[in-house]
């Protein structure tokens, strides 16, 4: 099959968004499909064009089994609610012109399109129309849903409009993948009614972790402690993107009940990312020297980052973890290390720790549940160890990535099939 890919981030955006595409896209051009990938020119580590990059609005790069079309992001502070709108609306105009010309003298056989952005719900449909073939819609976080809930959009016309676009789109969509039975459960419920087949068109297909680069190591062994202080220390880590999503106020606060304990002298909490809200939560952490901030890693390092942590914490704030699925989860898992998951109870995130005995799972935004669940951890390391790997026997019997394409691919060939059914 030749396959139109829109997506907001793909190799080498360091994005995790655009590692899960870059990762589907590698399978499927393994499993002997062709793709035009439609995105943006790498940006995500210091929201702005990243050097090499500079210069056009639009580039191409041919690689084997695909080409790479990116146009520019229009990037600005995340904190601009209009000005990040704006460059939404450019890099899906800029998308929908490059999907509409499509790949020189190739007609795709079905697109795919990725959101957020929701606006390549739009751009999806758009290129989908024009070309006569099936339209599968990603949906790695339900927006506005995760918007509203963080206060990011209050204006009551702006959330209107959103809803209705974001359900405009699953209508038209010939079908919509989700990452989890929270998230089906979130968008059958919006179209149900509207659309006679809402429940066969709400599909979960899940992220994936590759267990042959992420692995169980020995803390100490790279150098990220040596060049971070933290060589003999027990760390407590959040790595990835530090938005308004995530509580990571509970960080700060635990790291300031421990200071006070002898005990714990030797436990240093990081926070391993970049975002919006990093500076917000420096301030708060002013003062305390059990608080080290370190910016994003190249992604070759991350199996040494997510190594170098006794506990990973998976902090969301209320009501987030019926709307996302933060796909670092399976790489902690992946990588041996025990979870404290602040987290709404019975979501996705809470099943997934409790299953898979990996960890504990505490209401969202308690700072002493939160704090109680990593001394649990640090208190009993034989406790800590031993849910690491159950995480990682639990995470390699999970679908690997060559299983997920697959699934992709029989998910368009089926709708392939409906759509020539239809027509004959």
């Amino acid at each position: 099959m030749k396959l139109l890919v829109l997506c907001p981030h793909y190799a080498p955006d360091t994005a995790p968004t655009g590692e899960v595409m870059t990762s589907i896209g590698t399978e499927l051009i393994a499993r002997g499909h062709q793709l035009h990938v439609v995105t943006s020119l790498p940006w995500y580590r210091h929201h702005r064009i990243e050097p090499g990059w500079e210069g056009r609005i639009v580039r191409h790069e041919d690689v084997e089994g695909a080409r790479i079309t990116r146009v520019h992001p229009f990037p600005t502070d995340k904190r601009n609610i209009p000005a990040r709108a704006a460059a939404f609306a450019g890099f899906t105009v800029l998308s929908t012109v490059m999907g509409l010309v499509g790949r020189p003298g190739e007609r795709p056989d079905a697109v795919l399109a990725m959101s957020p952005p929701l606006t390549l719900g739009a751009a999806g449909w758009l290129v989908a129309r024009r070309w006569g073939v099936p339209f599968v819609f990603n949906i790695q976080d339900v927006f506005p849903d995760v918007a509203v809930e963080v206060g990011a959009i209050t204006d009551p016309r702006v959330i209107r409009l959103a809803s209705w676009l974001e359900r405009w789109s699953y209508r038209r969509s010939d079908a919509v993948t989700v990452l989890s039975d929270d998230l089906r459960d979130n968008l059958v419920g919006k179209i149900r009614g509207t659309v006679p087949d809402a429940e066969d068109r709400i599909r979960v297909i899940p992220n994936f972790v590759d267990t042959s680069r992420i692995t169980p190591a020995d803390p100490e062994a790279g150098s990220y402690r040596r060049e971070h202080g933290l060589s003999g220390k027990r760390v407590v880590m959040y790595a990835g993107n530090v938005g308004f999503s995530q509580s990571l106020e509970l960080m700060v606060a635990a790291a300031r009940t421990l200071r006070e304990r002898p005990d714990m002298a030797d436990v240093v909490f990081v926070i391993n990312g970049g975002g919006s809200a990093r500076p917000s939560i420096e301030e708060q952490a002013a003062g305390l020297d059990n608080v080290v901030f370190v910016d994003y890693q190249p992604k070759e390092r991350l199996p040494e980052v997510l190594a170098a942590a006794d506990v990973h914490v998976v902090p969301l704030r209320r009501g987030l973890a019926r709307a996302s699925v933060p796909s670092k989860t399976y790489s902690i898992l992946a990588a041996g290390r025990p979870i404290v998951a602040s987290v709404d109870e019975g979501t996705e995130v809470a099943r997934l720790v409790e299953k898979a005995g990996a960890g504990l799972a505490v209401p969202p935004e308690d700072p002493e549940a939160f704090t109680d669940a990593i001394v649990t951890l640090l208190e009993d390391p034989d406790r800590a160890a031993a849910m690491g790997r159950a995480g990682r026997a639990f995470v390699e019997s999970w679908a690997s990535p060559a299983a997920i394409a697959q699934r992709y691919e029989e998910l368009f060939e089926e709708l392939r099939s409906r759509r020539r059914g239809a027509a004959g």
